[in-house]
């Protein structure tokens, strides 16, 4: 018998002997560390996502003669702040429409949205099996993604749909959301901001995470029989040990 395992004494069977059952050995503290830095870096990512709600998102600035200190637009997961109104009353010449009127099913479903990728990546830390443990790292990476595309979307509508009975005319156009760009006679800037690079930070965190879960599941001693489903709870009282 390996000095690993441990044996216990049962009561003699009907053969008259007494026997010895082996017992499995428990994961060793390696392993138990692993799996609990899952849970914390998880539970750090949600907790960066959570703050980054309450964050600017991205900024756009616009240049012009007129204007030489710039106008600044800051966008937030609950609306547009900064130089907005001013840059509403310039938009009105060239017949675009108002800031406040984008994304606004966005913004009232962003709260909600974060809760749920909390509750997501919880579930996902605790409960996703070998097959689904990757998951983890796309919760993570779908909400900047997310922002990015909406973001893109509502910049390109507001640039093709202008008024056409606008003073000035411009033809269709799409705001940079990345670098430099022009619009008319203004200059423009756009860059992300604190809130964005806290969504990314926490995909980086599910990210290590994902891959830190997956070496644990793959050398755990039910690998072979999980499922989409991880019947332990990951760090459950049984988890990694064989039945």
């Amino acid at each position: 018998m390996t000095a690993a395992a441990e044996t216990k004494d049962l009561k003699p069977r009907d053969d008259g002997h007494r026997h010895l059952e082996v017992l499995k050995p428990a994961p060793s503290k390696r392993k138990t560390a692993a799996r609990w830095s899952v849970i914390l870096l998880s539970l750090a990512a949600i907790g960066l996502q959570v703050a980054a709600f309450f964050q600017s998102w991205w900024w756009i600035k616009l240049y012009a003669p007129q204007y030489p200190k710039g106008l600044k637009i800051v966008i937030s997961l609950t609306g547009v702040s900064g130089d907005a109104r001013e840059v509403d009353i310039l938009n009105h010449y060239i017949g675009m429409a108002s800031l406040t009127k984008a994304a606004t099913l966005e913004r009232q479903w962003a709260a909600y949205g974060v809760g749920l990728l909390a509750v997501l990546v919880v579930a996902l830390m605790l409960l996703a099996g070998r097959k689904l443990g990757r998951l983890l790292a796309m919760a993570g990476f779908a909400f900047p993604a997310a922002f990015i595309a909406d973001s893109f979307y509502w910049m390109y509508r507001f640039g093709h749909n202008l008024n056409p009975e606008a003073p000035i005319h411009l033809p269709p156009f799409t705001p940079q959301l990345f670098g430099n760009g022009k619009i008319g006679q203004f200059m423009t800037f756009a860059s992300p901001s604190t809130g964005f690079w806290m969504a990314v930070a926490a995909f980086a965190l599910l990210a290590v995470a994902a891959i830190v879960r997956a070496r644990v599941c793959a050398s755990c001693a039910k690998a072979g029989d999980c499922g989409a489903v991880c019947k332990d709870a990951f760090v459950g009282p049984k988890a990694g040990l064989a039945t």
